[in-house]
Parts: C-alpha cells; structure tokens; sequence
C-alpha cells in the first residue's frame, strides 16, 4: 500500500506512547504472570521495553522483521514489501508477551502469530485488517490512517502563519 493510500495522518507524541504503553502493561499485568518479552522490530522495540520495565520482566527477547520499504534513500518507508524475518526465537511463545507497536494490514502479525502462536500478542495500536490476529491494544485507528510514532518525526520551528507558516503538512 503507497502513502498514496491514506487519508490523513496521525501523529503520536513520546507522552502518549508512554501513556498508551503503561495503560497496556496495566491490561496484561491483571492477565497473569509473565514468562519475559518479545519485541517485533523494529517498532515494537520501545514498546516491549516500557512494557519490561513495568512488568519487571527481565528477560526480553526480538524477533527482527522486514515489511516495509522505502521508495527512496533517506525517505520514510511507507510502502508495504515482502515479510522477511531476519532473526526468529526458539519455542512457540508459550508465556510470553509478543509486542509491537501497530498492527495494520495484519500482514507481519500473520507471519509472526505463526511461528509463535502460543504468546499473548499486544499491540499499542490496531488497525481493522489487522485487529483480528492479535489478542489486544490500547486504541484503534482507521485504515486509512498514516501513523506516525516519535522516532519518525523531528520537531522544528513553526513560523506564525502570517509569517509565511502552513496550516499542515509541515512538521
């Protein structure tokens, strides 16, 4: 799917990750113990770790992932490529937390639900094609919309808009 694709875009700040990843590791504390953490890569990285930290779980693991691409060097990847997993984790998932930051297509989560069909999969946020195949989120957003999470944005200066500033677009 080309960025073409999306309506608008959402953009979440490192305050609300961090609400929304506390808020989840209160929903999956009240579901029992916890054997450690995997973390999709890469954007289930500062998930699974702000979820570690509040679990206390010491044992984090990664299975390393690729399903999107850029089109161009040095611009964002917006466009949906092959899966490719680059690095997996023995076991089934049996006791583990499978974490990530976004379900969309449900593509990756197809492919990782797979191979560890016995961890409890969580995300931050959920798409609805990709909803179905993981066992719980904190907030669910339009298909049509493009999320941007803090580490893929930078923030800068915004001049007024009598001075020249856009409404949008220019972040």
């Amino acid at each position: 799917m080309s960025r073409a694709n999306f309506e608008d875009e959402i953009i979440i700040s490192w305050v609300e990750l961090h609400r929304d990843a506390r808020y989840l590791s209160q929903l999956l504390h009240a579901k029992g113990t916890w054997k450690g953490v995997i973390a999709i890569t890469r954007g289930g990285l500062v998930p699974a770790a702000l979820v570690a930290r509040e679990l206390d779980l010491r044992l984090v693991d990664t299975i390393c992932v690729t399903s999107y691409m850029s089109t161009e060097v040095g611009k964002e990847a917006k466009t949906q490529s092959e899966v490719t997993i680059l690095k997996g984790v023995p076991g089934d998932g049996e006791g583990y937390l499978l974490i990530d930051d976004l379900v969309d297509s449900g593509r990756t989560a197809e492919v990782v639900r797979k191979l560890l069909p016995k961890a409890y999969f969580a995300t931050l946020y959920a798409k609805p094609a990709g909803r179905p195949i993981v066992d719980t989120c904190v907030k669910e957003f339009k298909q049509n919309k493009w999320i941007y999470f803090p580490w893929d944005i930078a923030y800068k200066f915004a001049p007024t808009i009598k001075d020249g500033g856009r409404v949008s677009g220019d972040f």
